[in-house]
Parts: C-alpha cells; structure tokens; sequence
C-alpha cells in the first residue's frame, strides 16, 4: 500500500520508550530490565536467552497482572550509575559489563550467561561505575539475527555469501581456517631429526652444521605448496618422506649445496593426501 496523502509524522527519539512486563512479576525504578523470548519485560538476571533492554524509569508493580497488563518505561540511553558485583578498578575502564541481577553487573569472567548491557565509561569507585547502556542497546537491536549477544561480531558467528563459489564454509571463522594454511609463510626450519610442518604453505630453508636429516609427514590437507630449499650448506641434508612424492616411488630428497630447491604440492591420489614433486632445481629424489 502507498500513500496518496501526506500523513502525520510519528518518532520518538528512543531515550525512553515503554515494554510490556511479564506476568506475576514487580519491575523497580532504577533497575536493569531485560527481555525474554517472548519480548516480555522483567527484571535483568544471568539468564540465558535475556536480553538487556534499558533501565525502568519508575516501579511497576505487575504481580497480580497477567502478561503485558502493564507497561514498565525504560530509559535506553545514557550513563547510569551500577553496582559492580565484582571490586574494580580504574583499569576496567572500557571493559564490557553484563548483567548479574536487576541490579548490578560484572565483566565476563565473572557471569555466566554474557548478557551484555554496557561499557565502563567511568570509574566511581571499586563497587560502583558509570555504565554507557547505550552500545548494548544497538547490539540488542540485532539480537534475533545471533545466538550469542557477547560474541555477536566474533568471525565464529558471522555467516558469508559465497557468489563465486570459492569455499564450502558458512562463517568467516570456518573460511578463514581454509584460506590460511594455504596463503604461503616462512616456516621454520625444524633444524637436525626435526619434522617439517605438514599444515600450512610455506617456505623452509634448511641450514646445516654437518650431515643430518629431516622428516615431512602426510600433508594436512590439499592444496598446501611446501617449498624446501637449502639456505646455509654446512653438510647434506637427508628428508624422509612418509609416503612416495612421485610417480617413480621416490621417498627421500637430499639437499647437498645451497640453492637446491623442491617444490611439493599436496594432492589427492586415490582418495589419500601426499606429496607431489614439482619443481625440483639439484635436489636428488631416491627410494628407500
């Protein structure tokens, strides 16, 4: 439906704005009040599935009412003053709070459920704070859209669109744990007997002080490129492989002067992960 004349503008600014309170139940002025899954009003406590709405604005007494036979107005903006359940000190400063009870509240680590309802924006004293409700008010405004309102921006909860097709993941945490181990890095020698890293791409440049060996697991996963170069020659290096790295049956590479280097890509043959020699400039591949 579209209009066809002008109608009355209807806003409010949302400092204040009014909630129906659950049944049997006395919201107080001046306490934390929360929602539960039926949007219902009550007062704020460690639950699971709350969600902090603002702070009443004056007592409603609901006790004989059945649910929403009366409205509690909450303020939504601003800084209040809470009691922290836990001592603090000036360092909390900026910390997340979440509720404990209608009224106080403490940092994560010290409820259970993290229903958040604030930042310190100020420091009273170690039993008191001035609490900024208002970035909590902007999460909660969201909250149908996340299951856990302390961790609403964590890489694990949001989900990702995938047009191109680039990754079978659902969040970027998921995206994220495919996409690095094959982004190339520097990987650390392991240095003499030691095994080469088989989890993510990279580059391994051997130093040795005298002959001595090495060992490369199965890889992790497909896709990784492990490249493997002597940098110091201080004697021959022997790396055993734990499967054959090409068609021939070649197990062992040995690195003799600097500059040898191997590439190894990580594949699928017959449904198992191994090594696949690419690139190999004076490495001597042999079976043993």
């Amino acid at each position: 439906m579209t209009l066809s004349a002008d109608k009355e503008l209807q806003y409010t600014e949302g400092v204040e704005l009014a909630f129906p309170v659950v049944a049997s139940d006395i919201i107080y002025g001046g306490s934390l009040v929360c929602v539960n899954a039926a949007g219902y009003a009550l007062p704020g406590s460690d639950t699971a599935g709350l969600i902090f709405e603002g702070v009443a604005i004056q007592r409603v007494d609901n006790s004989e009412g059945a649910a929403g036979a009366k409205r509690a107005a909450l303020r939504r903006r601003g800084l209040i003053k809470a009691a922290m359940a836990t001592a603090i000190t000036q360092a909390n400063v900026g910390d997340n709070v979440f509720v404990v009870d209608d009224e106080s509240v403490d940092i994560a680590a010290n409820v259970d459920n993290d229903i958040f309802c604030g930042v310190i924006a100020g420091y009273i004293d170690s039993t008191h704070a001035w609490i900024d409700i208002e970035p909590a008010i902007r999460q909660a405004d969201v909250a149908s859209h996340i299951a856990d309102a302390s961790g609403a921006h964590a890489a694990s909860a949001i989900s990702i669109a995938d047009a191109g097709g680039f990754t079978s993941q659902t969040t970027v945490e998921a995206a994220l744990q495919e996409i690095y181990p094959k982004a190339p890095v520097a990987i650390a020698d392991p240095g003499n007997a030691g095994a080469i890293p088989v989890t993510k791409s990279g580059n391994v440049a051997i130093t040795t002080t005298g002959a001595q060996t090495r060992t490369l697991a199965i890889p992790a996963l497909a896709g990784l490129q492990l490249v493997i170069n002597m940098d110091v020659d201080g004697g021959d290096c022997v790396i055993t492989v734990a499967a054959a790295i090409n068609q021939t049956g070649n197990n062992t590479i040995t690195l003799n002067d600097a500059g040898d280097t191997i590439v190894l890509r990580a594949v699928k043959v017959a449904g198992a992960l191994v090594w696949r020699a690419g690139n190999n400039d004076g490495c001597i591949l042999s079976t043993v």
